[in-house]
């Protein structure tokens, strides 16, 4: 006889899931409880990320974890999603923390990097002794990076970098940026360490999202480094576009634990508070709520497990993950707006995790690809004409 369904695990996804997998979510899952989530609301209110916390996410194995070599893993795509998710089950400042560090930072030179760039930062970087950030994004040119006005010229053996990047994730406590600029040759990357004379960091304050994150503007005025700290053969966009499909492939997964936190806390709320002499569980339209929920939490797993199962077979397009990062991150912010309404007042207090992923997740709903370049994206895939201009 088949038993009820568990309303933590409704479509009883736990089972397919292999052991390896299994081993990694509970794995993280643990670090998150016994971490993150006793000090998270202070960090968030104080705006802190400690930076302890990055060598304790190396020592969990989940910085570049995907990445082969150079004391990476090499975990599979979906081990890679799950970590992804139960970090961002904790708070999405600290998925993002990961993502930028492993997905894009050390995801770009491994792909990208010559074999002495490699040696030099991937190790260190795997075990969060060194801090990575990814310099693409600018005041004037977010969704249209290929406006971008950061210029990098050569002089003699040399390359000089002078301009703007904002909304940089790590940016003021990296040892190492990741600069995507215009030059002769057309866009290029390059390895900026932070200690270069001409490279400065300012914190972005006043943040109400992602405040246990940092995020920083990065400034290079007159900027040298050495020629061999450029990537050798990359050039155009497809440098840096190949390094923002894997992060907004963590992404997607990363999404689906800020809505499990959320819901997760909805229903328990709902069993334990009472109004009109019962608990508001038993109200026609907080079920309704709770169901809504219920579906969306589900649907948006089980599809970030399947383009996990393709990204693993090598059948994951570009746009599938536009695909999965569209769903995922506007139902997860449904699902955070849902679950605010069944705790009433309590849920705009941070005795509850509900207002703080929900702030979070309008950050994540913009930033890697925003809502609309997705929909474009997503569009020009099913009718074959681009509709970006």
């Amino acid at each position: 006889m088949v038993g009820s369904p568990s309303a933590l695990d409704f479509l009883g996804i736990d089972a397919l899931l292999d052991d390896e997998e299994r081993m990694v979510r509970d794995t993280v899952r643990a670090f998150v409880r016994d971490r993150v989530l006793p000090n998270i609301s202070q960090w968030f209110e104080s705006h802190t990320f400690p930076r302890e916390l990055s060598r304790e996410l190396g020592t969990l194995g989940v910085l570049g974890m995907h990445l082969q070599g150079y004391g990476c893993p090499g975990a599979s795509a979906v081990s890679y999603g799950l970590a992804c998710l139960e970090l961002e089950a904790g708070d999405s400042g600290i998925r993002s923390f990961a993502s930028v560090q492993g997905s894009l930072a050390m995801f770009a030179i491994s792909r990208w990097g010559s074999d002495a760039q490699k040696d030099t930062w991937l190790p260190r970087m795997a075990t969060g002794e060194l801090i990575g950030c990814f310099g693409l994004t600018e005041p004037d040119f977010g969704s249209d990076p290929s406006g971008m006005r950061t210029s990098a010229r050569r002089d003699g053996a040399d390359w000089i970098i002078d301009g703007t990047k904002a909304w940089i994730t790590n940016g003021g406590i990296a040892d190492v940026a990741v600069v995507w600029a215009q030059t002769d040759e057309g866009i290029r990357g390059f390895l900026v360490p932070s200690t270069t004379k001409g490279f400065t960091a300012h914190a972005i304050e006043r943040k109400m999202s992602l405040r246990a994150s940092v995020t920083s503007e990065l400034v290079f005025e007159n900027c040298r480094i050495p020629g061999e700290s450029a990537f050798p053969e990359v050039r155009g966009l497809r440098g840096p576009l190949a390094c923002l499909n894997e992060a907004r492939y963590g992404v997607l997964w990363g999404a689906m634990g800020a809505a499990r936190s959320c819901y997760e806390t909805a229903l328990e709320y709902a069993k334990t508070r009472r109004q009109f002499g019962r608990p508001v569980a038993g109200f026609q339209l907080t079920q309704q709520k709770l169901v809504k929920m219920l579906l969306e939490l589900n649907k948006g797993t089980l599809l970030a497990l399947h383009i996990g199962r393709m990204k693993d077979d090598g059948n994951a397009h570009p746009a599938h993950i536009s695909f999965g990062k569209l769903n995922n991150v506007r139902e997860a912010l449904e699902i955070a707006r849902e679950a605010r309404s069944v705790l009433g007042a309590n849920g705009v207090t941070l005795e509850y995790p509900v207002i703080r992923h929900m702030n979070n997740l309008e950050s994540v709903f913009t930033y890697e690809g925003t809502n609309e370049i997705h929909t474009l994206i997503l569009g020009e895939a099913i009718t074959g004409s681009n509709a970006f201009t």
